[in-house]
């Protein structure tokens, strides 16, 4: 896949894949091949961590008029929300409108103190297209989700660590992805998969419904090799060696 765009760098043995945007403005070229890469990695194996980021100050300001939001099946979000590992999002600058709505797929987003984020689709006529509208309310409560969603208002980098659109505040949020990359990658991946499944599945769930996708997960975890050399490795008193498997 030859990439004009959007870079794609693999690092630590190739278990930490980095997605860069070219940040400001999201055209239609630089969509198209978010969309692709995200979807080259879902049945990738090797892959551990899925770390997005932008090149520029600003992590994404918008569509630009170029872009059709219609146009891409899968869109970005969906794709990037269809990873199997963990989503890691580096926020700076401004992220609006579809830039939030990247951000919203991924599992864990860190930012810089001047991060400042909206999905502010409303203030130009229009609505989130891409899993914002439902994205955004399983993030944070309804409550404020709606008001973002109805107001299109801009959210400081503390506010929206209170409400949860950001899961850490640091003056160098690429150093901190960085150090979250490292520590996910020492987890056992199935069972990274298998619980980042049942939170995002749990939560469309009936309370009941989810107990037993828990339980049906588990089950399944324990029949995998990871799952065995957890244990031995518990016993052995040394760190596991993961292997996917």
């Amino acid at each position: 896949m030859r990439l004009t765009e959007v870079e794609l760098d693999r690092t630590a043995e190739d278990r930490v894949a980095t997605i860069r945007l070219p940040g400001g403005e999201l055209g239609s070229t630089a969509a198209v091949e978010l969309a692709d890469v995200a979807t080259g990695l879902i049945e990738d194996r090797t892959v551990r961590v899925v770390v997005v980021a932008a090149r520029g100050d600003d992590f994404c300001t918008g569509p630009a008029t170029d872009l059709d939001v219609f146009a891409l099946r899968p869109d970005p979000a969906s794709a990037i929300a269809s990873l199997r590992p963990p989503v890691i999002a580096v926020l700076g600058g401004a992220c609006r409108g579809v830039g939030l709505e990247i951000a919203l797929a991924a599992d864990l987003r860190v930012g810089g103190p001047g991060t400042v984020l909206a999905l502010d689709h409303v203030r130009h006529g229009r609505l989130p297209a891409w899993g914002g509208s439902q994205r955004l309310p399983r993030a944070i409560r309804p409550g404020p989700a709606a008001g973002l969603a109805l107001l299109g208002r801009d959210v400081g980098a503390e506010e929206a660590n209170r409400l949860g659109l950001l899961h850490e505040v640091t003056d160098d949020p690429a150093a901190l992805a960085g150090e979250l990359a490292a520590t996910l990658v020492g987890r056992g991946p199935l069972a990274l998969e298998f619980t980042k499944e049942a939170v995002h599945r749990g939560s469309e769930l009936p309370l009941r419904d989810g107990l037993r996708l828990e339980g049906d997960l588990n089950h399944q975890l324990a029949a995998t090799e990871d799952r065995a050399e957890g244990l031995q490795a518990f016993f052995e008193k040394r760190p596991p060696d993961f292997g996917g498997r």
